[in-house]
């Protein structure tokens, strides 16, 4: 009997982007080094200036962001030493339309590239960019494995956000079966180069479950993560908030506090790498302040336009509904 393939844009995509050819950098340097990496696309140099001030004055080693083909930009990495890099992701063809999911979720393809295009690297650091500041080196304390970060004390079923990205791209039953474990956050992973590597193909495979284009939608990145640690799928050791990293989404402003130019957290220690520090204004406020004080401040907003609005739906909708076979 007979069976036809199953039909999905975000397979189509992903088998492009992990069957992409790899191979060792030019740039190779003798040795191995720690390697911060990031996705800024979209942004331009007064959004990313806290994160890259903040890290040079900690940390001399490589650094590599992802941006977009903006003079400026790039001008203002290059003054600090750190490598403007052009997204390296393949899109994948579906119907005969161009489609790439959402760029939380298709960076972890491009992550998998540039770790295999440079074997010098020791151990890097996978981490989100505008809403991140360093109050030291991020591999101090040395790092001896892949490390996770919950964003914070509560599990995940405190979290309908995780819950609901939980059941789309796994089911109700793995959502209620991962209920009380940790809410680990995708937005800072650090580990040896090898170890992330798979990392980013688990999370990009675990995208494919439901097979329809929830794999490629915001938040099935968070998901992804959580069911890969939390199933044992990949080893790696989950650090409590207020480690390494601190997250600071859901965390009372009332409980931080802000001495001497740091972040402390409620019990007074201070975090090397600060995460979702803009969910408070006045931290927002004092980082702008001694980072940032010569960039133009403004609001990421933009009125989106009659076409755009219906786009969002229709992508809504066909991320929502599983393909025929």
């Amino acid at each position: 009997m007979a069976s036809s393939a199953v039909k999905s844009v975000y397979l189509d995509w992903l088998s492009a982007a992990l069957a992409k050819v790899r191979g060792a950098s030019s740039t190779v340097t003798a040795g191995h080094q720690d390697l911060v990496l990031g996705y800024a696309t979209g942004y331009d140099a007064a959004d990313i200036a806290i994160f890259v001030r903040s890290l040079r004055s900690h940390y001399s080693g490589p650094v590599a962001l992802v941006v977009d083909k903006n003079a400026d930009l790039r001008a203002f990495l290059a003054e600090h030493g750190v490598e403007a890099l052009d997204a390296p992701c393949a899109q994948g063809v579906a119907s005969g339309k161009s489609w790439s999911p959402h760029p939380v979720v298709s960076r972890f393809a491009g992550f998998d590239i540039l770790l295999n295009e440079r074997p010098w690297v020791r151990n890097a650091l996978l981490t989100d960019v505008r809403d991140v500041v360093f109050q030291g080196d991020p591999f101090v304390p040395e790092v001896a494995g892949l490390e996770f970060y919950a964003e914070c004390d509560a599990p995940l079923k405190a979290h309908d956000f995780n819950m609901k990205y939980l059941r789309a791209v796994a089911g109700d039953c793995f959502a209620e079966s991962m209920a009380e474990q940790p809410c680990i956050c995708v937005g800072t992973v650090m580990g040896p180069r090898e170890a992330l590597s798979r990392f980013c193909r688990l999370i990009l495979m675990l995208g494919a479950i439901p097979r329809s284009e929830i794999g490629g939608a915001f938040g099935a990145d968070q998901a992804s993560c959580n069911l890969a640690v939390h199933l044992g799928l990949i080893e790696g050791q989950v650090f409590a908030n207020h480690s390494r990293v601190a997250t600071l989404g859901m965390v009372a402003g009332d409980r931080l506090a802000f001495v001497d130019g740091v972040i402390c957290n409620p019990d007074g220690s201070a975090s090397p790498v600060v995460h979702q520090y803009d969910r408070h204004p006045e931290l927002m406020a004092a980082m702008w302040q001694r980072w940032a004080a010569d960039m133009e401040r403004r609001e990421r907003c933009r009125p989106r336009t009659l076409g755009e609005r219906f786009d969002r739906v229709r992508q809504s909708v066909r991320r929502r509904t599983v393909e025929l076979r």
